[in-house]
């Protein structure tokens, strides 16, 4: 009965959040996700009346999160024929590097803020310096995912904190991204902006009309033999496998390799960066023996937003208030620091490293870098509506090559380890030795540009 009663409960959250965002003007302009207001009304019922829910049902809403990301990482690369390498750098080489200095500076300051300023103060977990990029870059799927090493590193708080630092970023990445994309029309960096009053009342409260409605994905496969849905699922379910076989095996080699070591690196490595390679081995395996066509990325995207809508629910609604109000001083500083950082990147930086469309480049990956995906995406469809620059290409090309490292990629599930290893000060010289490298080149890009005359160039 459980799973009954946690699959209803997630529903009916899911349909009050919708419900309120349709009739409620205010978070249409907020442009808040349906999950993250339900999330709240999860939160405030489960905190204020905890009696009338059963015990066994929220603790396995609370564990939900950790499993639904390896579903969106694993459906990552499904259904995606990548185009050489080649191409990917020089389309997406600009937004990679604006895109790497964000996360390498939320890096910098996690881990500055919290060696110089929060321990002396506070006297916080050393891992919370990684929290502003978990939070920010991965957001509530990365934190999800990053659960059991917490718990394995005995800091269980840091599941509610890196929650918290992703909903602020959420929230935050569309309101000021939102105040960004108009001040960026009052300036003429940007012609065609949509606002919000341009929509029409069906778009303000994020529903197609009847005869606009897109397809939710192409059906590869007669019913008669499976159901489409059925098979990219099963698909799904076979990338994950294959990234738990392969955590597993790394875990049994470390063991087999250093035997007498007294601390193991993979015991709290995640599964969900090891499912993204699980989903892209599949691809590529379907590729070589020419049955990719039965894999439509549209259905796997219609998988993962399903996925990310619950896991961002389930997320907020079992957030541990006690523990965001102990630290709040903490989560204060760093979203604040976090924020202001995003936030001058996009005024100064872009506009030197991008040698055109730089706004609408520089405002995806804003969105991005402190919501997630999707974030980034409505607020580059805001500022370029009818997706005439090279900023949508751009971003997309840019994805392949930096969501397998950041974001909730490799090197954000090694941080955590290594940060409990090696300890904050190292940490800080690594991100800082990163963030040289990509201030170097972004230099190389703005001398390039400057030279070709297309620094702050208005449309």
């Amino acid at each position: 009965m459980t799973a009954v009663t946690v699959f209803c409960l997630l529903s009916v959250l899911l349909f009050i959040g919708k419900t309120i965002r349709v009739f409620v003007p205010f978070l249409q302009r907020c442009y808040l996700p349906s999950s993250v207001i339900g999330g709240v009304v999860g939160l405030i019922l489960f905190q204020c009346f905890p009696n009338l829910f059963p015990a066994d049902a929220i603790s396995a809403i609370s564990k939900l999160p950790g499993f639904m990301i390896n579903v969106v990482f694993a459906t990552l690369f499904l259904g995606v024929v990548t185009p050489p390498l080649k191409k990917v750098f020089q389309r997406a080489f600009p937004q990679l590097c604006f895109g790497q200095l964000l996360a390498w500076g939320q890096y910098v300051i996690g881990f500055a803020a919290v060696g110089f300023l929060l321990i002396p103060l506070f006297g916080v977990n050393e891992a919370f310096g990684n929290l502003l990029e978990i939070g920010f870059q991965g957001g509530h799927g990365t934190v999800s995912g990053m659960a059991e090493s917490f718990r394995s590193f005995g800091w269980e708080d840091g599941i509610a904190l890196g929650y918290t630092v992703a909903t602020a970023g959420m929230v935050l990445g569309v309101i000021i991204g939102i105040m960004l994309v108009n001040w960026a029309g009052r300036k003429g960096y940007v012609k065609n902006i949509r606002s919000f009053s341009e929509q029409n009342k069906l778009q303000q409260r994020g529903i197609y009309h009847q005869n606009d409605r897109p397809a939710a994905g192409c059906q590869t496969v007669y019913c008669d033999s499976i159901d489409s849905l059925a098979w990219h699922v099963s698909l799904v379910g076979i990338s994950i496998l294959v990234g738990f076989g392969m955590q597993k095996g790394i875990q049994h080699l470390e063991i087999v390799l250093f035997p007498d070591a007294a601390t193991r690196f993979f015991s709290g490595f995640p599964l969900f960066p090891f499912c993204m390679i699980g989903g892209l081995l599949l691809q590529k395996t379907a590729q070589k023996i020419k049955v990719h066509t039965l894999i439509d990325h549209g259905q796997m995207q219609r998988l993962a937003g399903a996925s990310l809508d619950f896991l961002v629910l389930s997320a907020m609604a079992t957030i541990k208030l006690s523990v965001v109000v102990q630290n709040w001083q903490g989560l204060l500083i760093i979203i604040v620091l976090g924020t202001i950082f995003s936030v001058s990147m996009v005024v100064f930086a872009a506009p030197r490293i991008f040698p055109e469309s730089w706004f609408e480049c520089a405002i995806a990956d804003f969105g991005q870098s402190l919501g997630v995906t999707a974030t980034g995406l409505m607020l580059l469809r805001t500022a370029d509506p009818e997706g005439k620059t090279c900023a949508t290409e751009a971003f997309g090309y840019k994805q392949l090559l930096h969501e397998p490292i950041m974001g909730g990629g490799l090197w954000t599930a090694m941080a955590l380890t290594l940060l409990f290893k090696l300890g904050w000060q190292k940490m800080l010289c690594i991100s800082a030795t990163a963030l040289l490298f990509w201030i170097i080149i972004a230099f190389i890009l703005a001398r390039k540009n400057r030279k070709n005359g297309s620094f702050l160039r208005k449309k």
